[in-house]
């Protein structure tokens, strides 16, 4: 039996039609359920971000996959690769090949694993020059050419005349290869070059072809997660007629014995750390494809990766899949509002769904912290953890819009924990791999804000035990002293004020699982800790302050100074002493009350600010005043207005914040977007409401940017929030209504939207400065009352 029940919603002049369906629907109804998100799949525009700061790629892959294919335009050393993050930077010129995996809007970076290049006429076996065209193997190419789509990508390389077609599975990248007529093709295999590269960074390679053409090989890197590996395995769509295999490597004194085959033509298979592959088809008289799967694990397992995800030779078919991938994923919000909008709405909902990312192979098996292989069983295993950046809105989005997949994502964590030597969370993973970037424990609240908001599927005893030993591991980031004194001290551990302030959140948010899991000691425990915000509080001068371990302030003190050695981590007091999200009520008081309160958010956003100042620190960027929207620590803090009675001023902020910091070009975002958290600010901001402290079921209300947006939160139910009239003439909330009844206050609960229903915005162009000021009326904090 199949149930199908269809939701329809006019929107004005469009019908919006959401098909909700249980296993067993015809194909009539899937076919229509995949039309619905079509529009949404249109609107994306992959190539926002890849230029300035965004980080972004604009390769092929599919929501949450392993694989992501994408042009790399550059690899440079490490010292001077903080650009091209991603491989791509949109002022380039030239393309050196395409490789299978990057990461989405990091500030550092790694991979751009099993790099392959197509090449029509003369070889050349090294990258050359992007300066000197012809230098090398690299070719130039015109965005003129360029068709980046969701799931899709496609470009001219101008100097052989080929067209390189790309689209992605879950764990294989598909290339389509069309070659001009009567000129040799090749595929260049390049096992050298890795994002943030540098000598030495290959420890060893392998390369082999099987006696049915199938290419494998593995190479481990001592990268960002030292001792990597990543294997795969290749087949072409149409036989070799000639190939070599290569060690490039020329500064090695001994290299052993010479094994069998007097020409690099004759090799089945080479070894060492600069291996190339040269693949020859002729002159070919249809395109050519090429498929490549990935296993963190092994060379079998790749193998059965490729066998098992990618079936067949039919390109158009495998990027028809990546397509409707997408259309499902996205069509979870359906908004009406202008072009320009659209597109940036949703490409911001595509990058949200890029990571983590699928870390295990088709029989299970991944890599762990401990560098073993472990098999997942019942559940897939995710890595790909930004942590310090998607706790704090990425991830509560897909609790929202994705609670499933939440489901996965924190047995992955758990998983993750189990199998650590340190027997803690995740810090910033990827490939199962830790590398131990920036601070805090925030795998802690990402899992308590699934829990609170009702995430289940996953054992919370195990969780809970995982919480609670990450956040007592003394040896992590001084954790021994901050438990024994109440705070981080500088002379101890650099950055300690931020610590401090973000062990302190992630304690609240671990209290607030344990209390709902009624374990009334772990909560009282961590409730505490959680007040520990107060020993970085300096009255004297209105800004958190490191201490030393004395208790004294560290001295001298500019509430300006960021960077390394400071007390803060990628900011500076002005952007820090607003991170207390658990108890802002509590901030509100030691700042001596709303109107203070105010007038300092006020002086942080209209500060007159050269951003030559922070040209030592390359995250801090989109700055409005000390305001910085382009990291992370800033993201929350223009919905503080709201704790202080100021809601309308929320609203100018939240206004001026999205006018200026994103855009529909590759320069549209202000800065990394760290893997979707940059994109999901954006989503839940045009919604009207964030998630100012993930662990609580509460989002703090700001305004919508579009005029209406349809949720489609489960089980039939579709949250609707709407705005009238929406334009830049109308700036401020004039009236709110949940399911018709006026809301007093400026905060939403997770059951509300969850249960569907509708939000609407009256908008006007004068701020209305009575609504939402009474202290019941506004978010709850720790030091709050609530009736």
């Amino acid at each position: 039996m199949s149930s199908t029940r269809i939701l329809i919603r006019r929107h004005g002049r469009r019908i919006a039609i959401a098909l909700l369906t249980l296993p067993g629907l015809s194909g009539m109804y899937a076919a229509h359920a995949a039309s619905v998100g079509t529009d949404a799949w249109s609107a994306v525009d992959p190539r926002i971000g890849t230029g300035g700061d965004g980080h972004t790629f604009p390769g092929a892959t599919v929501p949450f996959g392993m694989i992501q294919l994408s042009p790399d335009t550059a690899m440079p050393d490490f010292k001077h690769a903080y650009k091209w993050a991603a491989g791509y930077q949109y002022g380039d010129s030239s393309i050196m090949g395409f490789s299978h995996t990057h990461f989405s809007g990091s500030g550092h970076s790694d991979l751009g694993d099993v790099l392959l290049m197509p090449i029509a006429g003369d070889m050349r076996l090294e990258p050359g020059d992007p300066a000197r065209p012809g230098s090398g193997y690299r070719s130039r190419f015109s965005h003129d050419s360029e068709v980046a789509q969701a799931g899709y990508y496609a470009v001219t390389l101008s100097d052989y005349g080929v067209r390189a077609e790309l689209t992605a599975g879950r764990r294989v990248g598909w290339h389509r290869y069309t070659f001009p007529a009567g000129k040799p093709a090749h595929v260049l295999l390049d096992l050298r070059p890795s994002i943030y590269d540098y000598t030495g960074k290959v420890l060893w390679a392998s390369l082999r072809v099987h006696d049915d053409g199938t290419v494998t090989g593995c190479r481990t890197t001592r990268g960002w997660a030292p001792g990597r590996e990543l294997c795969f395995a290749m087949r072409f769509s149409q036989p070799m007629v000639s190939r070599r295999l290569l060690d490039r490597e020329t500064d090695v004194v001994y290299k052993g014995f010479k094994g069998p085959g007097n020409q690099p033509v004759d090799n089945d298979a080479q070894n060492g750390r600069a291996l190339v592959g040269v693949f020859d088809f002729g002159a070919l008289k249809k395109p050519l494809e090429v498929k490549v799967a990935i296993s963190p694990v092994s060379e079998a397992n790749a193998v059965a990766n490729l066998d098992q995800d990618g079936v067949g030779w039919d390109f158009d078919a495998r990027r028809a899949e990546a397509k409707t991938a997408w259309a499902k994923a996205l069509a979870v919000v359906d908004i009406d509002a202008p072009k320009t909008a659209r597109t940036q709405f949703y490409t911001a909902l595509y990058h949200a769904m890029l990571s983590p990312t699928l870390s295990m192979d088709v029989n299970g098996d991944y890599r762990g912290p401990d560098h073993a292989v472990h098999r997942a069983k019942d559940f897939e295993f995710y890595s790909t953890w930004s942590l310090w950046d998607v706790y704090r809105a990425q991830q509560p989005l897909m609790v929202l819009l994705h609670p499933a997949r939440s489901t996965d994502f924190i047995r992955s964590l758990i998983a993750a924990r189990e199998a650590s030597p340190f027997g803690i969370l995740p810090v910033w993973a990827y490939q199962g791999l830790e590398t131990w970037c920036m601070i805090g424990y925030h795998a802690v609240p990402v899992i308590a804000d699934a829990y609170i908001k009702g995430v289940r599927g996953f054992d919370a005893e195990k969780a809970l035990q995982a919480m609670v030993t990450s956040a007592s591991y003394g040896p992590y980031g001084d954790l021994a002293d901050y438990m024994k004194l109440g705070y981080v001290p500088i002379d101890k551990e650099p950055e300690g004020a931020s610590k401090t302030l973000e062990y302190a959140y992630d304690d609240w948010s671990l209290a607030q699982m344990a209390k709902a899991m009624g374990k009334a000691d772990v909560a009282a425990t961590f409730e505490k800790r959680a007040g520990n915000w107060k020993n970085a509080w300096d009255p004297r001068t209105g800004f958190m302050r490191a201490r030393l371990a004395d208790g004294t302030f560290r001295e001298p003190f500019d509430p300006t100074a960021a960077g390394y050695g400071s007390d803060f981590t990628e900011g500076n007091a002005w952007q820090y002493s607003w991170y207390v999200p658990q108890d802002v009520a509590g901030l509100i008081g030691a700042m001596g009350g709303d109107e203070k309160f105010v007038a300092k958010l006020d002086a942080l956003f209209d500060a007159k600010v050269d951003p030559a100042h922070f040209k030592h620190v390359e995250d801090i960027t989109g700055l409005i005043g000390w305001y910085a929207h382009g990291n992370e620590p800033s993201h929350h803090i223009a919905y503080l207005y709201d704790y202080a009675g100021a809601a309308w001023k929320a609203q100018a902020r939240l206004k001026q914040i999205m006018d200026s910091q994103y855009a529909a070009r590759p320069d549209g975002l202000s800065g990394n977007d760290d893997l979707g958290q940059m994109s999901a600010w954006y989503v839940f901001t045009a919604l009207g409401f964030y998630p100012v402290t993930p662990g609580s079921d509460e989002y703090a209300i700001g305004r919508p940017f579009v005029a209406r947006a349809s949720l489609h939160v489960g089980n039939g139910r579709t949250f609707t929030v709407s705005a009238t009239p929406l334009d830049d003439a109308h700036p401020y909330v004039g009236a709110v209504t949940l399911n018709g009844k006026p809301l007093a206050r400026t905060f939403l609960r997770h059951a509300e939207i969850v249960a569907g229903g509708e939000l609407h915005f009256t908008m006007q162009a004068q701020p209305d400065k009575r609504w939402g000021t009474a202290v019941s009326a506004r978010p709850a904090s720790m030091s709050a009352y609530r009736p």
